[in-house]
C-alpha cells in the first residue's frame, strides 16, 4: 500500500500490523466481525462511531478464534448458523 499506513489485525496468537487491513472488520466491543463493506458497520462510521473500536481480521478463521461472532446484517447466512449452534 503506497500510503504506508499500517494496520493491525487480531490473530488467536495476538494482534500485529499489516499493510492491509484484512478481509474483514470488525467491533472490538461488541465482539462481532462482518464485511470491510457492511453497511451496518458503515453507517456507524458515518456517525462518527465504531472507529476507535474498529479491529480486522485476515480472514474468518481468524475472527473466530478471536472470539466473534458473524454480524447479523452483512453475513446472514453465517449469523443464523451461529444463532442455531449456540
Amino acid at each position: 500500500m503506497a500510503s504506508g499506513r499500517t494496520y493491525t489485525l487480531l490473530s488467536a496468537a495476538g494482534p500485529y500490523t499489516s499493510p492491509t487491513p484484512g478481509t474483514l472488520g470488525g467491533h472490538r466491543r461488541s465482539r462481532i466481525y462482518g464485511r470491510l463493506d457492511c453497511p451496518s458497520a458503515l453507517r456507524a462510521i458515518a456517525r462518527g462511531e465504531y472507529v476507535t473500536h474498529r479491529v480486522f481480521f485476515a480472514d474468518e478463521a481468524a475472527a473466530i478464534e478471536a472470539g466473534f461472532r458473524p454480524c447479523g446484517a452483512c453475513m446472514r447466512d453465517k449469523y443464523q448458523a451461529w444463532k442455531k449452534a449456540g
